[in-house]
C-alpha cells in the first residue's frame, strides 16, 4: 500500500533504543535518509520520542520512532525513560543502538531482556565502526543474524541494517479486513455517521474512512447517512442492505429504525474484530452487571483530542453507566499513550475502538487487563450491552455470539 493509503495504526512501527550518546538519532537519520532527529554531542539531546510516518524502502509504509536514552538521569530523566519503555508496547521491530567503542552494558542488556520478554523482533546495531579497529573485539558482540556493525557517520553497512530490519518486519498472517470478507460484489452497506459537535470538521473519522474504503475494495456499495436520515433512506432502497454499520453513540435509535432481518453492527465492534479482540471485549461486557457503589471504572482512549461538551468517553458513557447500574461509580480517564500499568484498582475497563493504536499496542493493553484479571470491553460493545442489543450487534459473528454472556440489562 502507498504512503497515503496506510493509516499509522496499520504501519510497521520501528523503534530505535539505546543509551544516551550511542548515536541513536544519527542512525535514525542515516536509515531514513532524512534529518528526523536532532543530533548533538551533548548527552540526552532526544528528550521525547520522535515519531515519523514515512515510506522507507525497501520496507514500505512504516512509523519510525527515535526514543530518549534509556540511561537518562534525574526525575525528568526517569520520566523520559518511562516514555521510552511505553514505546516498546507498540513496537513491532526494535533496533538497539550500542556504542561500539564501549559495547553492551547493563542498560542495553536490560533492553534485550525486555525485547525477549515481550517477544519483539530485534536487531542490535553496534555503531561507530569508524572509531573501532576492525581487529578489536566489542564487548557483547558476536556475529549472528541479530547483530551488525555499522557507522552512521560513514554510512558503513546502513543498507545492510535496513535489510535486517526488513527481514524482521515480514508478516506471515493473511491480510486483515474490516468487513470485506463478509460482503459480495454489489452488496449494499448503509453506514450511519452522526455529524455533531464531536465530528471533525470537513471529514469523517478514521474508522469510517477505513470501513468505506474496505467496502469499496470489495466491489460493494457504501451508502453513508446521518442518523436522522436512516429510516427514510431504508424505505427508499430497492433492495435490502447486506448490513447496517452505525456509530455507537446512536446505537439505540438505529436499532429501532433498522428492520430486525437486516444485520446491524457498529464501527467499534468491527474494529475490535479487526484488532483481534472481539471475543475478549464481548465477554468483558458482563462485568457491567457486577459493578457496585464506589467501584472504579477506567475509560481509555487510544488518541488525544479536544473533548467536546458531550464527549462520548468523558460524558456520555459515564452517564449511561450510572443510569444503567444505578451505582455511584468512580470514573477515571486515560488517553493517548497514558495507559496505566497497574490496573488492579479497577473493576472494569472500557476502551475505545483503538483505531489509532497498532495491533501490538492493543494486544498489550488487553494482556495487561487479562494478567491482572480486570474485565475489559469497548465503547460500542458496552453501549450495545446497556441498551440490550449486544446479541443482535454480533450476530454477524456466530463464534462470538455463542460465547456471549446471557444476562443483558
Amino acid at each position: 500500500m502507498s504512503l497515503n493509503k496506510t493509516p499509522s495504526a496499520d504501519r510497521i512501527h520501528i523503534g530505535f533504543f539505546g543509551k544516551r550518546n550511542a548515536g541513536k538519532s544519527s542512525v535514525v537519520n542515516a536509515v531514513t535518509g532524512q534529518e528526523l532527529a536532532v543530533v548533538s554531542q551533548i548527552k540526552g539531546t532526544t528528550t521525547d520520542p520522535v515519531w515519523k510516518a514515512m515510506e522507507l524502502l525497501p520496507l514500505g509504509p512504516v512509523v519510525v520512532i527515535d526514543t530518549p536514552g534509556i540511561d537518562d538521569e534525574g526525575d525528568l530523566g526517569a520520566l523520559r525513560v518511562r516514555k521510552a519503555r511505553q514505546i516498546l508496547n507498540k513496537t513491532d521491530v526494535a533496533v538497539l543502538i550500542v556504542d561500539g567503542t564501549v559495547g553492551i552494558t547493563a542498560p542495553e542488556q536490560e533492553l534485550l531482556d525486555i525485547f525477549q520478554e515481550k517477544q519483539i523482533p530485534y536487531v542490535v546495531a553496534f555503531n561507530k565502526e569508524d572509531l573501532i579497529d576492525t581487529k578489536d573485539s566489542i564487548p557483547g558482540f558476536s556475529v549472528t543474524e541479530n547483530t551488525i556493525r555499522i557507522s552512521a557517520k560513514t554510512g558503513f553497512q546502513i543498507e545492510d541494517l535496513k535489510e535486517k530490519i526488513g527481514q524482521l518486519t515480514v508478516r506471515q498472517e493473511p491480510e486483515r479486513r474490516i468487513v470485506g470478507e463478509l460482503l459480495n460484489p454489489l452488496d449494499l452497506v448503509v453506514l450511519v455517521t452522526p455529524i455533531d459537535k464531536a465530528a471533525p470538521k470537513g471529514r469523517l473519522i478514521l474508522p469510517q474512512q477505513q470501513t468505506i474504503r474496505d467496502i469499496l475494495d470489495s466491489d460493494a456499495i457504501a451508502v453513508t447517512v446521518k442518523e436522522n436520515q436512516l429510516k427514510s433512506t431504508l424505505e427508499q432502497l430497492k433492495k435490502q442492505p447486506a448490513m447496517v454499520i452505525t456509530d455507537s453513540q446512536v446505537f439505540g435509535k438505529v436499532n429501532e429504525d433498522v428492520p430486525r432481518q437486516v444485520p446491524l453492527t457498529s464501527f467499534s465492534i468491527l474494529f475490535a474484530r479487526y484488532k483481534g479482540s472481539l471475543e475478549t471485549v464481548v465477554q468483558g461486557a458482563a462485568a457491567i452487571e457486577t459493578l457496585q457503589d464506589g467501584d472504579k471504572v477506567l475509560i481509555s482512549e487510544g488518541c488525544t483530542h479536544h473533548r467536546q461538551c458531550d464527549d462520548i468517553g468523558s460524558v456520555k458513557i459515564p452517564r449511561w453507566l450510572k443510569e444503567y447500574t444505578k451505582k455511584q461509580l468512580q470514573i477515571h480517564l486515560s488517553s493517548g499513550t497514558e495507559f496505566p500499568e497497574d490496573l488492579s484498582d479497577y473493576q472494569l475497563i472500557i476502551h475505545c475502538g483503538g483505531c489509532m493504536l497498532n495491533e501490538r499496542e492493543m494486544k498489550y493493553r488487553l494482556k495487561c487487563a487479562q494478567d491482572q484479571v480486570v474485565p475489559i470491553t469497548n465503547y460500542g460493545i458496552a453501549i450495545a450491552y446497556m441498551q440490550g442489543i449486544l446479541r443482535r450487534s454480533v450476530e454477524l459473528f456466530p463464534e462470538v455470539l455463542a460465547k456471549l454472556p446471557q444476562q443483558e440489562g
